[in-house]
């Protein structure tokens, strides 16, 4: 040690003496160097010009290469390369994507993907990927499957030499966006550039783009324009074991781009070992299957059942924090409201402890689809430090929905509360309604959840259940949504991608028959295929705007009723998380604020009001709080609304409006509400109660409709299943326009006897009687 030190300490002499010459040499040295590089400068361009001007030269003519980054990949072959040429690449002075040299911060983060799990067994996988063009990847979150094995590819594959990409679907948007940031930041590229997103609505890639994260549903949509995805060289479907609607469609897709693309190589990850099921489906793929990075995780269950399991997980929180060693806490919850609420409460009950004790600070915060980027992103902040010298550290509280059981990982988090519930899509196709309820979770997802707690060292987890509950009442996988939801979207999808028999599509699990024919029967309604089947010109329309079929009819038809402009305007404020808040502790103050907007035909109409007061007062943020509006929903609804404009423009649809001083202002735009929704539509009966047509479901207006009247007839954007059943988003219609509108779902002869069908017969006895005269 001592030895060392003295050479040290005489390195630093020599060091110090030498500087010493070189100043006293540099400035005549300068004036030298200076001279001989002009000279050699003037020497090598008149060489250069000499072997352009004359042909017999034209083979020392060879291509300038920008800097030395493209000799980091001298010797690669595109899908024949090894984990120790990437590895040596990566290490490297330049980056081979865009020719930059690399920054110090790209290294320190190298350093730390280097320690994940998924590394160890890159060879491995290349291996598999060059022998094999479906591999079915295992790998535990936490693995480092989502940000690396992408990368593997770029370093494998080359797209950037065939001007092809490689896709990374995710299931959600959050985790495309947050994904794609780390991604660019792993690879020293920005973001949008040679690693992009592309989320409804929002498309951050470009020219440049060799890696985009995406949703399932985007991809879905690009192969409606592309059907063998040719831009693509890989595919990597991630999060597969969530068995979304668009992810369960891809997969039966990419067995049928698969037989007429050699080249395409695709990677499905999952991250529970329900493997064997995915490798059967994908003609006995080969499975790899990477440990995640975990720890042990003690679990604990309550002995009874939770009468409130939203005031047990803040009373568990608390007790946590007050209790238990330092480390940070995520907590499970259902929705948008539930943990806008929770984390309030949080906050003061944490507020008033450290009034009381030396308990060191909480940061909580949440974490939902719909927060804005810069938001979410907040999660991955550290913890707060302690209040005094002395004191004990803070915590970071994060409450989630099911988002962070798979799809996002964060370090840290040592304690996870976990009420055993999520919100689950559920359709019933007799009623031809689709909800969201909050339902119990699998064992799946219950064993997921408590992983979380053992990322970064022995953790706990809080189950707000019996144990016998998770024995005997949990199921063992959550159900696939394509069992659970309604077809519409995916039947126009498929029809628009050439595939007609919809009975034999390779489905991994076939949809009931009855929910099919159901989403059939929905698009020959709405004119989108005809009694044979196929798509009409309705239905290619219709299939290119990212919606719901209905608000897809709505927006086509539109411009025959002259207000285009407008229903542009409600489809995107339709498709936005809900512009009005009500917070718990001001609940009279924001109806008022919202009764200002109210418009007496409907809630159609009053989100209308609101959209234009929102444009008057130029966006601002100051007015929509004043007036209890979500700033960010506007802002989004206003984004939406231009994606939507310009796909209106791009099938040359017209974009119109009725004079705003006309009275058939407002009509115009009821009727072209109807001509989308006519199948959602309730009549009152004379027990004061509403009922749907044709599937007869006893229904009331929501509370929060801004109706102050009961209409004869309403059309609904929403059915709501709580402890009654709500009618949402609902706004006045005439039977006469049902009548005209749509006259093959009001045919008489084929609807069930009631009320509604006795008025109808009168009001079209009355056009007929008009007729006539």
């Amino acid at each position: 040690m001592e030895t060392k030190s003295k050479i040290k300490k005489r390195n630093v002499e020599s060091v110090e003496v030498s500087n010493q010459r070189n100043i006293e040499s540099d400035q005549t040295k300068s004036t030298q160097d200076e001279h001989l590089n002009k000279r050699q400068r003037i020497e090598e361009t008149s060489k250069d010009k000499a072997i352009e001007s004359n042909p017999y030269l034209a083979h020392l003519n060879k291509p300038v290469r920008p800097n030395q980054a493209i000799s980091t990949l001298d010797g690669f072959i595109p899908g024949k390369t090894t984990a120790t040429q990437a590895r040596k690449a990566e290490e490297g002075l330049y980056n081979p994507f865009n020719n930059k040299k690399f920054g110090q911060r790209y290294h320190d983060i190298l350093e730390s993907r280097r320690k994940l799990p998924v590394h160890a067994q890159r060879q491995e996988f290349l291996d598999l990927v060059h022998n094999n063009q479906f591999v079915v990847f295992v790998g535990e979150t936490g693995s480092g499957k989502t940000t690396q094995i992408p990368q593997f590819l770029c370093y494998d594959i080359l797209p950037h030499l065939k001007k092809k990409q490689i896709a990374c679907t995710q299931p959600r948007r959050v985790a495309a966006m947050s994904v794609a940031q780390r991604v660019a930041d792993e690879m020293d590229v920005k973001l949008g550039e040679e690693v992009g997103y592309n989320i409804r609505f929002e498309d951050c890639s470009g020219p440049k783009t060799i890696l985009k994260y995406l949703t399932d549903g985007m991809l879905l949509r690009e192969a409606m324009n592309d059907p063998k995805l040719e831009k693509y060289s890989a595919i990597v479907l991630d999060e597969a074991h969530e068995r979304t609607l668009a992810t369960d469609i891809l997969m039966g897709l990419m067995k049928q781009i698969i037989k007429v693309r050699s080249d395409l190589k695709v990677i499905v990850m999952s991250a529970t070992l329900d493997a064997e099921k995915f490798q059967r489906y994908f003609n006995d793929a080969p499975v790899l299957t990477v440990p995640g990075r975990t720890y042990p995780v003690e679990i604990f269950y309550t002995p009874e059942p939770e009468r409130d399991y939203l005031e047990a997980a803040i009373r568990t929180v608390m007790q946590i924090h007050a209790c238990e060693d330092p480390g940070d806490i995520l907590l499970f919850l259902t929705g948008e409201e539930e943990i806008e609420s929770a984390c309030q409460k949080i906050k003061s009950e944490a507020d008033e402890l450290m009034k009381q004790t030396e308990l060191g600070p909480l940061k909580v915060l949440p974490l939902y689809s719909s927060l804005p980027p810069q938001h979410q992103q907040r999660i991955f902040e550290d913890a707060p430090p302690a209040r005094t010298k002395e004191g004990k550290p803070g915590r970071k509280v994060i409450v989630s929905t099911n988002i962070a059981e798979t799809s996002l990982t964060i370090d840290g988090i040592v304690y996870v509360v976990d009420p055993g519930f999520s919100k689950q899509k559920v359709y019933n196709p007799r009623i031809r309604v689709e909800s969201l309820l909050v339902s119990p979770i699998s064992k799946a997802s219950a064993q997921q959840r408590a992983g979380r707690a053992g990322r970064t060292r022995a953790g706990k987890c809080f189950r707000l259940y019996t144990e016998r509950a998770f024995l005997k009442e949990l199921q063992e996988q959550t159900h696939p949504e394509i069992l659970r939801s309604n077809l519409g979207s995916v039947v126009l999808q498929l029809k628009k991608l050439g595939i007609d028999d919809l009975v034999h599509f390779d489905f991994m699990d076939p949809p009931a028959p009855e929910t099919l024919m159901r989403a059939l029967e929905l698009l020959n309604y709405l004119g989108a295929l005809s009694d044979e089947g196929d798509l009409t010109s309705d239905g290619l329309l219709m299939a290119e705007f990212p919606l719901d079929p209905q608000l897809s009819k709505m927006l086509i038809e539109s411009p025959k009723f002259r207000c285009s402009n407008e229903i542009l305007s409600i489809a995107a404020l339709l498709s936005v998380p809900n512009v009005f808040l009500r917070p718990n502790d001001m609940k009279k103050q924001a109806e008022e604020a919202k009764a200002k907007f109210a418009h007496d035909e409907g809630d159609h109409l009053t989100l209308l009001n609101v959209y234009h007061a929102y444009k008057a007062e130029l966006g601002d943020p100051d007015w929509c709080y004043d007036n209890f509006l979500s700033s960010r929903s506007l802002k989004s609804a206003d984004n939406v609304r231009q994606q939507l404009k310009r796909i209106m423009e791009r099938c040359d649809e017209e974009l119109v409006s009725t004079p705003f001083t006309d009275s058939n202002y407002y009509l115009n735009i009821r009727k072209a509400l109807t001509a989308g929704f006519f199948m959602q539509v309730a009549h009152l009966e004379k027990s004061g109660h509403y009922l749907t047509c044709k599937d007869n479901q006893i229904v009331q207006l929501h509370p929060s409709s801004s109706l102050k009247h009961q209409p004869e007839w309403v059309l609904y954007n929403e059915f709501v299943l709580t402890t009654k059943n709500y009618i949402r988003t609902v706004t006045e219609v005439k039977a006469e326009w049902l009548l005209d509108i749509a006259p093959s779902y009001y045919d008489l002869k084929n609807f069930p006897n009631c009320e509604g069908k006795r008025v109808l017969e009168k009001a079209l006895m009355r056009s007929k009687t008009r007729g006539r005269k």
